[in-house]
Protein backbone atom coordinates (compact mmCIF):
# COMPACT_ATOMS: atom_id res chain seq x y z
CA UNK A 1 0.00 0.00 0.00
CA UNK A 2 1.57 3.59 -1.06
CA UNK A 3 1.30 6.57 1.07
CA UNK A 4 0.37 9.48 -0.03
CA UNK A 5 4.31 11.29 0.05
CA UNK A 6 5.36 8.60 -1.98
CA UNK A 7 2.32 8.62 -4.60
CA UNK A 8 3.12 12.58 -4.34
CA UNK A 9 6.63 12.08 -4.69
CA UNK A 10 6.08 9.48 -7.58
CA UNK A 11 3.56 11.91 -9.07
CA UNK A 12 6.58 15.13 -9.18
CA UNK A 13 8.54 12.53 -10.87
CA UNK A 14 7.17 11.04 -13.52
CA UNK A 15 5.41 14.60 -14.51
CA UNK A 16 5.80 14.71 -18.43
CA UNK A 17 5.61 10.45 -18.68
CA UNK A 18 3.68 8.15 -19.54
CA UNK A 19 3.10 5.13 -16.64
CA UNK A 20 5.34 2.36 -15.44
CA UNK A 21 7.45 2.44 -18.62
CA UNK A 22 5.20 0.97 -20.87
CA UNK A 23 3.21 3.48 -22.79
CA UNK A 24 6.19 5.99 -23.35
CA UNK A 25 9.10 7.42 -22.65
CA UNK A 26 10.09 10.43 -20.94
CA UNK A 27 9.55 13.96 -22.83
CA UNK A 28 12.17 16.31 -21.97
CA UNK A 29 13.59 19.95 -23.26
CA UNK A 30 16.69 19.25 -21.43
CA UNK A 31 19.72 17.91 -23.20
CA UNK A 32 19.93 14.51 -24.54
CA UNK A 33 23.55 13.88 -23.60
CA UNK A 34 24.82 10.50 -21.53
CA UNK A 35 25.01 10.79 -17.66
CA UNK A 36 27.58 11.70 -16.22
CA UNK A 37 29.57 8.86 -14.64
CA UNK A 38 31.83 6.09 -15.38
CA UNK A 39 32.30 3.48 -18.52
CA UNK A 40 30.11 1.42 -16.20
CA UNK A 41 27.20 4.06 -16.65
CA UNK A 42 28.36 4.38 -20.79
CA UNK A 43 27.68 0.74 -20.79
CA UNK A 44 24.85 0.43 -19.10
CA UNK A 45 23.48 3.68 -20.80
CA UNK A 46 24.01 1.49 -24.32
CA UNK A 47 22.44 -1.08 -23.23
CA UNK A 48 19.22 0.53 -22.42
CA UNK A 49 19.04 2.25 -25.72
CA UNK A 50 19.45 -0.64 -27.62
CA UNK A 51 16.84 -2.53 -25.54
CA UNK A 52 14.58 0.64 -26.46
CA UNK A 53 15.49 0.30 -29.86
CA UNK A 54 13.95 -3.33 -29.64
CA UNK A 55 11.20 -2.26 -27.88
CA UNK A 56 10.29 1.00 -30.93
CA UNK A 57 11.04 -2.04 -33.49
CA UNK A 58 8.32 -4.12 -32.12
CA UNK A 59 5.68 -1.28 -31.65
CA UNK A 60 6.39 -0.67 -35.16
CA UNK A 61 5.71 -3.96 -36.37
CA UNK A 62 2.45 -4.01 -34.41
CA UNK A 63 1.42 -0.12 -36.75
CA UNK A 64 2.60 1.98 -34.15
CA UNK A 65 4.19 5.23 -35.24
CA UNK A 66 6.94 5.28 -32.80
CA UNK A 67 10.21 7.89 -32.63
CA UNK A 68 14.00 6.14 -32.26
CA UNK A 69 14.94 6.71 -28.69
CA UNK A 70 17.18 9.81 -27.93
CA UNK A 71 20.35 9.85 -26.31
CA UNK A 72 19.45 8.93 -23.00
CA UNK A 73 16.84 6.22 -24.43
CA UNK A 74 14.05 8.37 -23.77
CA UNK A 75 10.56 7.70 -26.79
CA UNK A 76 8.10 10.57 -26.64
CA UNK A 77 5.05 8.90 -28.07
CA UNK A 78 2.72 12.03 -27.37
CA UNK A 79 0.02 12.75 -25.24
CA UNK A 80 -0.29 9.48 -22.75
CA UNK A 81 -3.98 9.72 -22.73
CA UNK A 82 -4.75 9.62 -26.33
CA UNK A 83 -1.79 6.97 -26.30
CA UNK A 84 -3.76 5.14 -23.60
CA UNK A 85 -7.12 4.98 -25.38
CA UNK A 86 -5.89 3.78 -28.76
CA UNK A 87 -7.01 0.00 -28.68
CA UNK A 88 -4.32 -0.42 -31.29
CA UNK A 89 -1.60 1.41 -29.63
CA UNK A 90 -2.29 -0.30 -26.32
CA UNK A 91 -2.52 -3.50 -27.46
CA UNK A 92 1.07 -2.99 -29.64
CA UNK A 93 2.08 -1.93 -25.84
CA UNK A 94 0.93 -5.23 -23.91
CA UNK A 95 2.25 -7.21 -26.73
CA UNK A 96 5.89 -5.14 -26.54
CA UNK A 97 5.63 -5.15 -23.11
CA UNK A 98 8.34 -7.64 -22.12
CA UNK A 99 11.11 -5.85 -24.63
CA UNK A 100 11.07 -2.32 -22.92
CA UNK A 101 14.23 -2.79 -20.37
CA UNK A 102 13.72 -0.62 -17.12
CA UNK A 103 15.86 3.05 -16.70
CA UNK A 104 19.03 1.55 -15.57
CA UNK A 105 19.37 3.43 -11.75
CA UNK A 106 22.34 5.70 -13.50
CA UNK A 107 20.08 7.09 -15.44
CA UNK A 108 17.02 7.67 -13.95
CA UNK A 109 17.99 10.57 -11.64
CA UNK A 110 19.00 12.63 -14.48
CA UNK A 111 15.49 11.79 -16.39
CA UNK A 112 13.60 13.35 -13.31
CA UNK A 113 12.47 17.04 -14.70
CA UNK A 114 13.41 19.83 -12.01
CA UNK A 115 10.81 20.47 -9.59
CA UNK A 116 9.25 24.43 -9.08
CA UNK A 117 10.61 26.35 -5.92
CA UNK A 118 6.39 25.53 -5.55
CA UNK A 119 7.01 21.76 -5.29
CA UNK A 120 10.16 21.85 -3.53
CA UNK A 121 8.25 24.35 -0.95
CA UNK A 122 5.15 21.78 -1.04
CA UNK A 123 7.55 18.60 -0.40
CA UNK A 124 9.09 20.33 2.42
CA UNK A 125 5.54 21.39 4.07
CA UNK A 126 4.38 17.73 3.37
CA UNK A 127 7.68 15.91 5.37
CA UNK A 128 7.52 18.15 8.12
CA UNK A 129 3.57 17.78 8.44
CA UNK A 130 3.88 14.40 8.51
CA UNK A 131 6.74 14.31 10.70
CA UNK A 132 5.14 16.38 13.05
CA UNK A 133 1.79 14.70 13.25
CA UNK A 134 2.94 11.02 14.10
CA UNK A 135 5.23 9.48 11.69
CA UNK A 136 8.58 11.06 12.98
CA UNK A 137 10.00 8.63 10.19
CA UNK A 138 9.19 10.10 7.55
CA UNK A 139 11.64 11.06 5.16
CA UNK A 140 13.10 14.25 4.26
CA UNK A 141 13.53 16.42 1.62
CA UNK A 142 16.30 15.94 -0.27
CA UNK A 143 18.79 18.96 -1.88
CA UNK A 144 16.80 18.57 -5.26
CA UNK A 145 13.53 18.86 -3.45
CA UNK A 146 12.03 15.59 -4.00
CA UNK A 147 11.57 13.42 -1.01
CA UNK A 148 14.13 10.83 0.04
CA UNK A 149 13.73 7.22 -1.34
CA UNK A 150 13.95 5.86 2.77
CA UNK A 151 12.09 2.63 4.06
CA UNK A 152 9.55 4.28 6.76
CA UNK A 153 6.77 2.76 8.38
CA UNK A 154 3.76 3.14 6.72
CA UNK A 155 1.15 1.06 8.89
CA UNK A 156 1.43 2.69 12.50
CA UNK A 157 -1.48 4.50 13.48
CA UNK A 158 1.03 7.46 13.92
CA UNK A 159 1.77 7.46 9.79
CA UNK A 160 -1.93 6.53 8.97
CA UNK A 161 -2.90 9.59 11.58
CA UNK A 162 -0.33 12.03 10.07
CA UNK A 163 -1.63 10.80 6.46
CA UNK A 164 -4.96 12.30 7.28
CA UNK A 165 -3.81 15.44 8.55
CA UNK A 166 -1.32 16.20 5.52
CA UNK A 167 -2.90 14.65 2.27
CA UNK A 168 -4.19 18.53 1.84
CA UNK A 169 -1.33 19.46 1.47
CA UNK A 170 -0.28 17.66 -2.04
CA UNK A 171 -4.05 17.56 -2.91
CA UNK A 172 -5.19 14.47 -1.65
CA UNK A 173 -8.28 13.79 -0.09
CA UNK A 174 -7.69 13.54 4.20
CA UNK A 175 -9.68 10.43 3.79
CA UNK A 176 -8.37 8.08 0.55
CA UNK A 177 -10.61 5.38 1.70
CA UNK A 178 -9.98 1.82 1.91
CA UNK A 179 -6.49 0.70 -0.18
CA UNK A 180 -6.26 4.24 -1.84
CA UNK A 181 -2.90 4.88 -0.02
Amino acid sequence: MLLAGVVWAAALTLSGCGGGGETQGVASARDGGAPKGGSADRGELAEYIEGRRAWVACLRKEGVEAPDPDAKGRVDLGDARLVKSDPKTRRALEKCADLAPPVPESLEKSLQPELTAREKETNKRFSKCMQDNGAPDFPDVAEDGRIEDVVWDQTSAGAKRATRHCNPIIGLPANPGPGKG
